[in-house]
């Protein structure tokens, strides 16, 4: 074989031995690149996710949002349609938590708004119509005392302490 030709011969290997390392390269780090995008660690929104759901259970538990809430001179409806509104506001408020925490947690939640709407409207409409916001407030206060052992928003509170502590393991 002539020199040439086994110069051609040994660049043309060279050369592609070349490209294949530069190719394998650069697929590398375009493998890390999208692996470190596609690794976008949840767990801290989860964590806030609770912490923020924690704090809506407390702020719509009744004697928080009663005593939160209270304005003397109102009659029972303008008392009742308050705490529903600053329920339904902090409720809506946080409804974007849902995408971060399990569906069990979101249904307490949920259950625990329900709940806490159903007493109001309830106690309310058990009240005679010149019933006073103080008369309403004192009478869901009494119902709240009478169930104390098993009140929805303890159980609530347990429940997303509980995920929030299996996400920190």
């Amino acid at each position: 074989m002539d020199d040439n030709l086994i110069s051609i011969i040994i660049s043309s290997v060279a050369l592609v031995i070349a490209i294949g390392t530069f190719l394998l390269l650069t697929m590398q780090r375009n493998q890390k690149t999208t692996t470190s995008e596609n690794s976008f660690n949840s767990r801290p929104l989860q964590l806030q996710a609770y912490e923020r759901l924690v704090v809506l259970t407390e702020r719509i538990t009744l004697h928080n949002l009663i005593s939160r809430a209270n304005q003397a001179g109102l009659s029972a409806r303008e008392m009742q349609m308050i705490l529903l509104d600053n329920i339904k506001q902090e409720y809506e408020y946080n409804a974007s938590q849902q995408i971060y925490v399990s569906p069990v947690a979101w249904e307490a939640i949920r259950n625990l708004k329900e709940q806490n709407m159903l007493i109001i409207n309830q106690v309310a409409s058990a009240l005679p119509p010149e019933a006073t916001g103080t008369d309403l407030n004192k009478i869901i206060l009494d119902v709240m005392m009478k169930q104390q052992k098993g009140q929805l928003h303890t159980i609530v509170l347990e429940a997303l302490n509980y995920e929030a502590r299996k996400l920190m393991k």
